[in-house]
């Protein structure tokens, strides 16, 4: 799957850090705006303790995880949306990206200026979805008149310019339009707008290395709130401590977490909530060539997601042997399933549930 990520936030919130720290991929940092102008991009895997297990149970040459792409933005500031900073095009660059990740500066620090002179978690959100909010606005009153005198004559064009009018009301209003209620047809309608504010939006809250077991952190705590109203998700993490742990052996990385109270990285918990946050799944192949895990999107068929693997499965698809991850990893043995009765045949129209491992038939 090509989709990805966008890590977005205000200059010198800790954006380039966590980058760095995700993909290893020596993103430049430095205590200053603009630092990164164009977007670096970095594939990373996507943490599944599963794929552990089954290699356990299956003994396979190859273990093969799943992976995602993040793209570092630069920074936007106020005035972006009128190209303020280069703001115009760190806006395309966010276009671009199917869900985004707001880093968000949640700690005091007079060594890393702040770019507004002041650290307030809800005005500097506030500032980047004003940005983003405008650049909408403008996007859409240039298409509205247009769409909405072709809607006169067009059915089609008719209930697009409905719902262009929906979301142009509420982004005056300095909302961002996912947070309009749309129904399913109108949410598609939506989609082919390629608006940024209806993007997907997770909150990583960056703190201190002192703060990340402290849980009365005031500027976290308006973080918290305001994902809150918006139904959104928060990840808190230590940029500093996850570049460290980045660069360790996994069996030092793992003795580096216990020693600080932890059992999985800040890093890996914002992989897998950005990876849940672009609606996708896993499923699984486990033989002993290869154990694999293999990304698909929410409400695939089962020929869809045997698409994944090679284009010309979908076509011929016969039928889906499926087992439940849980079901293997409970009885220790595929042989063990089968004799349960736990062992599935499923046809075209089966959706494929996260942890499936499937065995595909295929007409050749």
């Amino acid at each position: 799957m090509s989709l990805n990520c966008g890590i977005v936030g205000l200059p010198n919130v800790g954006k380039s850090t966590i980058f760095n720290a995700l993909t290893k991929a020596g993103a430049q940092m430095a205590n200053y705006p603009f630092c990164t102008i164009e977007p670096n991009k970095g594939i990373v895997e996507v943490p599944d303790r599963r794929l552990n297990r089954l290699a356990e149970i299956y003994k396979p040459k190859k273990i093969i995880p799943t992976v995602m792409e993040f793209v570092d933005i630069a920074g936007l500031v106020k005035g972006a949306s009128t190209g303020e900073g280069l703001g115009n095009k760190f806006l395309s660059h966010i276009r671009e990206v199917d869900a985004i990740c707001h880093v968000v500066r949640a700690f005091e620090d007079a060594n890393i200026t702040h770019v507004h002179g002041k650290v307030d978690p809800t005005e500097d959100v506030s500032i980047v979805n004003f940005e983003l909010i405008l650049s909408d606005l403008e996007s859409l009153e240039k298409q509205f008149p247009k769409l909405q005198k072709l809607g006169k004559t067009n059915k089609e064009a008719a209930e697009s310019s409905v719902v262009m009018e929906k979301i142009i009301n509420i982004l005056k209003e300095g909302k961002c339009a996912r947070l309009l209620d749309l129904n399913v047809d109108e949410k598609k309608i939506a989609l082919k707008f390629n608006l940024i504010t209806l993007k997907p939006v997770l909150y990583c809250a960056n703190v201190l290395d002192s703060d990340i077991k402290n849980t009365s952190n005031p500027l976290l705590d308006k973080i918290y709130k305001m994902a809150k109203e918006e139904d959104a998700e928060v990840v808190v993490l230590c940029g500093k401590i996850e570049e460290e742990i980045s660069g360790l052996a996994p069996d030092e990385q793992i003795e580096f977490l216990k020693d600080i109270g932890e059992t999985e990285s800040g890093l890996n918990r914002m992989i897998s909530s950005a990876y849940k946050l672009l609606s996708l799944v896993t499923f699984l192949t486990a033989g002993e060539q290869e154990v694999r895990a293999w990304t698909t999107l929410v409400g695939s068929t089962a020929p869809k997601a045997a698409a994944v693997i090679h284009s010309d499965f979908e076509k011929g698809f016969i039928r889906a042997e499926v087992m439940a991850f849980d079901d293997v990893d409970r009885l220790g043995s595929p042989v063990k399933v089968k004799e349960e009765g736990k062992l599935r045949l499923e046809g075209k129209d089966y959706i494929v549930q996260d942890g499936d491992i499937i065995y595909f038939r295929i007409n050749a």
